[in-house]
């Protein structure tokens, strides 16, 4: 059977209050019994002991001070009678009390000097009293005592006028309890609505839906945690939107990419098959074939390279290298490049700077992004740069080239991204995966790499890494 939460909070909460009214109601009943029973039995050993005390004195003959008594008592519609250590009545003849009927354990306890105290007793008389009786002694020695009664009619009535008030304050504060309990469920119900129909909305697909939230309590604190779950869920589909495009378009481009190299090698090599090439062009065509076989082969390896970066299984041997030898490296290998593009690479940096790094990767490093400042420059220059600033060792990489717009500085890490859609012939990162592999290189040596540029001004590329 399902039971919405609302009820279930409400019935919670009027259970609670009406147990507790229920358990402070009865401690409170029997409290006040027990205290107007207490006044009463006080109020008959009082009398008593006032009664034995005049008549101890002797100032005065003793049906004279019970005579007394009985007319003041009497209209407090208390009874009592004084007797003898034979339990016979003392009272004058012209006023009775209340006969002597004491069982042998109350008889044998009022000897022994105790008092007989008894809130209600029900079947002693023939109405319903509070029973009192007083021992008296003589040197220790019982000779007689003083039995008092008062029936429990009126403490009855006490009791149940406190009971009717009691009832009618426990029906005012049920049904203020009631109210409260009913408009706090509605609260809490509403919150919690709230955040279900959010769900839903997130369950249909929509991460822009957000849900009042606050510090005051646990639904608050979850609402703000829903909210930031929406948010991180919102920029991981716009992540894979932005992804997916990549994706989309890295196939297009690597489709159109391993096409051309594809056609040419096939050409080629059905060419050469059925001596369709001239033997003074065969040179030529091998060439080419093994030059855009090498471009097939370095594609490949790269986005392996890339794909081992991502999961770790690059292994790093730092060792401390001067860093103006792997300069000397770079322009070396890429002079070539560069002076096809009619560029020149110079080399700014003292002997005495050294780089603590993987020599290896450090090298790729500094390749991929000299190829990336290469390929953007046209009869400018590349300068290769290092500085020792405190405990790091600080690169740069700046070129004179077209620059990058300042919206594409960050996507240019991304991988498959081309800051150039229109370029397909550059021998280097062609999808954008040189780049990437860059910056994961530089964390892997716990360094920062940095992009700055300035369109139609150039770029310069930043890298921090620490010295040990």
């Amino acid at each position: 059977m399902k039971v919405k939460y609302i009820y279930q909070q409400f019935i919670s909460h009027i259970s609670i209050i009406i147990v507790a009214f229920l358990i402070l109601s009865l401690v409170f009943t029997q409290y006040v019994e027990t205290l107007v029973y207490k006044n009463k039995t006080e109020e008959l050993i009082s009398y008593g002991e006032n009664i034995l005390r005049d008549l101890d004195r002797g100032s005065e003959r003793p049906d004279q001070v019970i005579n007394q008594y009985a007319r003041v008592l009497f209209g407090r519609d208390i009874q009592f009678s004084v007797f003898d250590e034979n339990i016979q009545l003392l009272n004058p003849i012209r006023w009775r009390g209340p006969a002597i009927e004491l069982t042998e354990k109350e008889l044998s306890q009022l000897t022994k000097g105790t008092p007989i105290v008894k809130n209600y007793d029900l079947e002693r008389y023939n109405r319903a009293v509070t029973l009192v009786v007083l021992p008296y002694l003589d040197r220790g020695d019982f000779v007689g005592g003083i039995l008092l009664t008062s029936p429990i009619s009126g403490t009855r009535e006490m009791i149940t006028e406190i009971n009717k008030y009691l009832f009618y304050t426990m029906l005012i504060a049920l049904a203020v309890s009631f109210l409260l309990s009913w408009v706090l469920a509605r609260i809490h119900v509403n919150r919690i609505k709230k955040l279900q129909e959010a769900t839903s909305v997130v369950s249909a697909g929509d991460y822009t839906v957000k849900v009042p939230s606050s510090d005051f309590d646990e639904i608050g604190e979850l609402a703000n945690d829903f909210n930031s779950m929406v948010s991180k869920l919102n920029e991981s589909k716009s992540e894979i939107e932005n992804l997916e495009n990549r994706r989309r378009q890295f196939m297009s481009d690597v489709s159109h990419e391993l096409r051309t190299p594809l056609t040419t090698i096939s050409g080629i090599i059905e060419g050469l098959r059925n001596n369709m090439i001239p033997e003074a062009e065969k040179d030529r065509g091998i060439n080419l074939v093994s030059q855009e076989t090498k471009r097939l082969i370095r594609l490949v390896n790269e986005n392996l390279d890339y794909d081992k970066i991502r999961s770790n299984q690059v292994q790093l041997f730092k060792e401390d290298i001067e860093l103006v030898e792997v300069l000397e490296i770079i322009q070396d290998q890429l002079g070539f490049q560069a002076e096809e593009q009619h560029n020149r690479i110079e080399i700014e940096a003292e002997e005495s700077v050294m780089v603590h790094a993987d020599y290896d990767r450090l090298v790729q490093i500094l390749i991929n992004i000299t190829k990336n400042s290469i390929q953007f420059t046209e009869y400018g220059t590349i300068w290769l740069r290092g500085r020792m600033d405190g405990p790091h060792t600080v690169i740069e990489v700046e070129d004179t080239g077209m620059g990058i717009e300042p919206a594409e500085i960050e996507k240019i890490w991304h991988r498959f991204y081309k800051a150039d859609i229109s370029r397909t012939s550059n021998p280097f990162g062609e999808f954008g995966l040189g780049l990437s592999i860059v910056k994961q290189l530089v964390q892997m040596h716990d360094g920062k790499i940095k992009a700055e540029s300035e369109h139609g001004k150039g770029t310069k590329f930043v890298i921090e890494l620490p010295f040990r």
